[in-house]
């Protein structure tokens, strides 16, 4: 069971007897170079600098088992009964309580008389994680309490593969444990420290002396028969960073023990770290954690009829966009580490009003990762460049989409001059997919505009005999790899992203690249009318040609009749025919939305290969079981641009049914609901599943794009509030049903008050702007705004 606290800024699960929920729900904590997830059980994962190629301790995206790498065990040595803070892994009787909020978690339980409480944080710089374990004695009695922590260290990507060239000391001057990987692969030489704020008393770094032999974290020999640790460290062993300490308790007092574990280049920078925490105010060090939660999310606070939207607009959905998509690059399900060249430019999107800086030097990260043909990496790990070529279609068209988006809302146009250079390394022989390889960094440097417009011009070129773009290898469904992979295939959802990014790119080259503009504004011409005539099914649009020509996304197909973002795009983008549009968007309703189970499928029929009329190989999309992830779920990312294209047609009850039928938190307002669900209900599930008996369950969570879109479907579209350059515009496309909201905008040093009206007379103090929008100046000063959607008389 489990709900929300503190105005939704923190979820609250409580576990009975150590039975964990449906499935792990987690929390991800990170700043920009370290972080960790930790599950309501209490199992966590911790990585420095890259979350797949440099895990401090396991990964295990084991749902069902969801073990651990990290444990704290209390011993009462006078009973010798063993405890934790946390659900796992001891799995003790009784309700454990585990908190997740915005930088933090905390976990507590009650037994034998004591009162545990584990918080569990990363600072906002540093490469450590810091855990507090607060002991109150509620007994009338005296309590002697041995502490234990146990780390499982790995140093590189999987304990089986690292442990038997770890390397372990006690370090002389601080106390602290050391692990080093000599062997690390990609990050060699780290040392990685356990520390118990420098009043252990004993330790080992031999996993069999703490467990026993063939023993695990559920049962420790050490502590259950009460055996002296021996200090044992060393090469050889099986590895781990075990830590403890004695204390007294006398009635009613409480005691907190801090816990260090981090990773450094050096034993030098280690102890001054160590040094460093152990004198540092760990109480301002979470303070400013939350200080800085609360000014990301405070950016824009509102307050709707829909509590639920109000939760996850204030916090979670800017929380996982952030922490995890931006900082972490990982979750439970999947750790990266990468940097995708299409995924994070777009969560930067959701990011661009607070976060502008950092959203800039992404776009010229990015923008770094590009060859002199004017394709690039998909993606990339940032430590090494290493990354894979691919021939998928719509990375070209990518960052002059997010620069445009980027320039309309700051107004910073000096960006496009930023010099960046190019990376080189191999073509793509033909018929090959991708190479995984590490490109050199080229000589030739371009500005972020030439960047932009060499990937505009790529994705022209690359275009087929009905005047659409190519598909290639896949145009945003990586899944559909075959469809295009012989060079004819060509792409109806491409155009429509192309055609809304040379909409918007076209204006940044008319004064300093007037041939260019020239050139793309035919071009924009040409496509739109392709699509028009080419793509038209007769009540909804076609997704894409096979590349004999064969359609998909069409009535007269057996499978993939009709796809989601063909129609949403459309709308979206503002290019499509008005009234094909609409239609298109009803076909969306009628075909793919399912109320009942509350998924918007990505198409439908899902494909089967194993159907006697499968005639085409659309790519590994088809390796899935029909109506899981990309086969005819929901694909959560595609969800959310039909709810932009609902607000983008003016309709708000559309948009607003639609998000709130995908809305988390409305699939688990019930047990059974949330039985059924299965995942997070407070963060965003990139997939839910469309088939019996998993219908409705949620799939892969926190490490999906679709926590952006979601986010700015409400800001954006729903409530339109949106920067322009030194402006704020309100141009809201509410709900019918909805009386009022109000926000709070704080950007710029500028803080807007918005108060939002509709239907009935016009209240006596508000004002109805022309147009239903206004214009709000970032100019420091505190604006009060009030406005009347609709007729009426005050």
């Amino acid at each position: 069971m489990g709900g929300f606290a503190k105005d939704g800024r923190e979820y609250v699960t409580i576990l009975q007897d150590g039975i964990s929920t449906p499935a792990p729900w987690v929390n991800i904590i990170a700043n920009d170079g370290f972080g960790f997830h930790v599950s309501a059980t209490g199992s966590t994962s911790t990585w420095a600098e890259n979350s797949r190629e440099n895990r401090l301790t396991p990964w295990s995206n084991d749902p069902v088992c969801d073990p651990t790498g990290e444990a704290f065990y209390i011993r009462d040595e006078a009973s010798g009964e063993v405890f934790s803070p946390t659900a796992r892994p001891l799995r003790r009787a009784g309700p454990h309580v585990a908190r997740h909020g915005f930088g933090y978690s905390r976990f507590g339980y009650q037994a034998g008389g004591i009162a545990f409480e584990l918080l569990q944080f990363v600072p906002l710089t540093g490469p450590v994680k810091i855990s507090r374990l607060t002991l109150r004695n509620r007994s009338a009695r005296v309590r002697r309490l041995t502490v234990m922590t146990f780390a499982e260290p790995v140093m590189g990507t999987s304990r089986a593969a690292s442990a038997p060239f770890l390397t372990t000391q006690c370090d002389d001057d601080t106390g602290a444990l050391f692990a080093r990987n000599p062997w690390g692969g990609a990050f060699p030489d780290r040392v990685m420290f356990a520390d118990l704020g420098g009043t252990q008393t004993g330790f080992t770094a031999d996993r069999t002396e703490f467990l026993g032999r063939g023993g695990d974290l559920g049962a420790p020999q050490a502590l259950l028969g009460g055996l002296p640790l021996l200090g044992t460290t060393g090469a050889g062993l099986d590895p781990c960073m075990v830590l403890a300490r004695t204390v007294e308790l006398p009635p009613g007092a409480d005691l907190t023990i801090d816990h260090f574990l981090g990773q450094t280049s050096s034993s030098q920078t280690a102890r001054a770290l160590i040094r460093q925490l152990r004198a540092s105010d760990l109480d301002a060090a979470l303070a400013e954690v939350t200080a800085h939660w609360d000014s990301v999310l405070g950016t824009v606070r509102i307050k709707t009829p829909d509590r639920a939207i109000d939760i996850m607009v204030n916090g979670w959905l800017p929380y996982q966009t952030l922490a995890c998509r931006v900082q972490a690059r990982s979750g439970f399900y999947q750790a990266s580490g990468a940097y995708g060249f299409r995924d994070q430019l777009q969560d930067g999107m959701a990011l661009t009003l607070s976060q502008p800086a950092r959203v800039r030097a992404h776009l010229l990260r990015a923008a770094g990762r590009q060859f002199p043909e004017g394709d690039v990496q998909h993606w990339w790990l940032p430590h090494s460049g290493q990354g894979v070529r691919t021939r998928i279609s719509d990375d070209s068209v990518w960052l002059a989409y997010a620069v445009a988006d980027y320039v309309a809302v700051t107004g910073d146009r000096a960006v496009l001059d930023e010099e960046i250079p190019f990376v080189e390394g191999p073509r793509l022989a033909p018929g090959q997919h991708d190479a995984f390889f590490m490109p050199d960094v080229s000589g030739t440097w371009a500005s972020l505009y030439q960047h932009c417009a060499l990937g505009l011009d790529r994705a022209i070129a690359l275009t087929g005999t009905l005047g659409l773009p190519l598909m290639g290898t896949g145009d945003w469904n990586d899944g559909m790899n075959r469809v295009g992979e012989g060079g004819q295939g060509e792409s109806v959802w491409l155009g429509w992203l192309l055609l809304d990014t040379l909409s918007r790119f076209i204006p940044l080259a008319e004064s300093r690249d007037p041939a260019s503009a020239a050139r793309w504004r035919t071009h924009h011409g040409a496509l739109r009318a392709a699509l028009e005539r080419e793509a038209w099914d007769g009540e909804w649009y076609r997704r894409a040609t096979f590349d004999d020509g064969t359609w998909l996304g069409s009535a007269a197909a057996m499978a993939c009749r009709i796809d989601s973002i063909a129609q949403s795009w459309a709308a979206l983008s503002g290019e499509a025919d008005p009234a094909r549009a609409v239609q298109a968007m009803a076909a969306v309703e009628r075909h793919l939305i399912r109320q009942g189970p509350g998924i918007a499928l990505l198409f439908t029929p899902p494909l089967d290969n194993a159907a006697p009329d499968f005639a085409h190989d659309p790519g590994y999309i088809a390796g899935y079981p029909p109506g899981l992830r990309e086969n005819g779920g929901q694909y959560s990312h595609a969800a959310m641009w039909a709810i932009l294209a609902h607000t983008r047609l003016r309709d708000g009850d559309g948009a607003w049914r639609l998000f709130a039928m995908l809305n988390p938190i409305n699939h688990a307002l019930t047990p059974a609901a949330t039985e059924r669900y299965k995942v997070e209900p407070y963060v965003v599930a990139a997939d839910v599943y469309s088939v019996s008996p998993h219908e409705g369950r949620g799939g892969w969570t926190w490490y999906t794009g679709s926590a952006a879109w979601m986010y700015r479907a409400a800001v954006e579209g729903i409530l339109g509030i949106r920067r322009q350059g030194n402006h704020v515009r309100i141009d809201p496309c509410l709900p019918s049903g909805w009386p009022a909201f109000s926000a709070r905008v704080q950007v710029a040093g500028t803080v807007i008050d918005i108060r939002v009206t509709q239907g009935g007379p016009t209240p006596y103090d508000a004002r109805t702007p022309d147009g239903d929008n206004t214009l709000v100046p970032l100019d420091g000063a505190q604006h009060v705004i009030q406005l009347h959607l609709g007729g009426g008389e005050p």
